[in-house]
């Protein structure tokens, strides 16, 4: 996944990437793509449960983001601005067809613990993939740009057009609503204990 350098020489180097892609310069915007492609798709996942959906809506978002860019107000949240597109897209696509659910995938990554230490630890994030997956759209959608992006209440209230208000509520909700989903499983570990 690309990092993200959160300096003000990042914020210049993005906005200097911007001004460039605004004027035509394609390998600019390249970069951009190649700068937030992972974590667009890895949100966008989330979403959808379904890794050619999420693809293609990130495709899509990028295709709308350049056609787009010279409307862009240079100096703004690109980030938001481009996530904003791309929940739009998501928001098409769910009016315009039945989209499968599908778990969160097998292939996460090892970590260096011994056997009994990654079983657990495996279960547990099973568990919580499963109980993300399980809040409702809105909820999640929330959730996920606040805790996987570190987006502000301010900047998702911009990607999914609320009131920040609105987006600290589904945020706190979506955690409430996970505590409650979880519960059961923490009451076994605690009798095992």
């Amino acid at each position: 996944m690309a990092s993200f350098d959160n300096s003000q020489d990042g914020f210049a180097d993005e906005h200097r990437l911007i001004v460039a892609a605004q004027q035509g310069d394609r390998s600019a915007f390249a970069q951009l793509v190649e700068r937030y492609w992972d974590r667009l798709y890895c949100w966008l996942y989330r979403l959808t449960r379904d890794r050619h959906t999420a693809e293609d809506l990130v495709q899509e978002s990028f295709l709308k983001a350049f056609a787009g860019l010279k409307r862009f107000q240079a100096g703004t949240n690109f980030r938001a601005w481009l996530f904003r597109i791309a929940h739009n897209n998501y928001a098409n696509q769910c009016r315009t067809s039945a989209h499968r659910r599908q778990a969160l995938p097998d292939d996460l990554p090892d970590s260096q613990q011994g056997p009994l230490d990654q079983v657990v630890s495996t279960e547990l994030l099973q568990d919580l993939g499963r109980a993300i997956q399980r809040l409702p759209t809105e909820f999640r959608a929330a959730l996920l740009l606040r805790v996987e992006e570190g987006l502000s209440f301010r900047q998702i209230a911009e990607v999914l057009d609320l009131t920040e208000e609105t987006a600290r509520w589904r945020v706190f909700k979506a955690r409430q609503k996970l505590l409650s989903l979880l519960a059961p499983r923490q009451e076994q570990e605690r009798e095992r204990s």
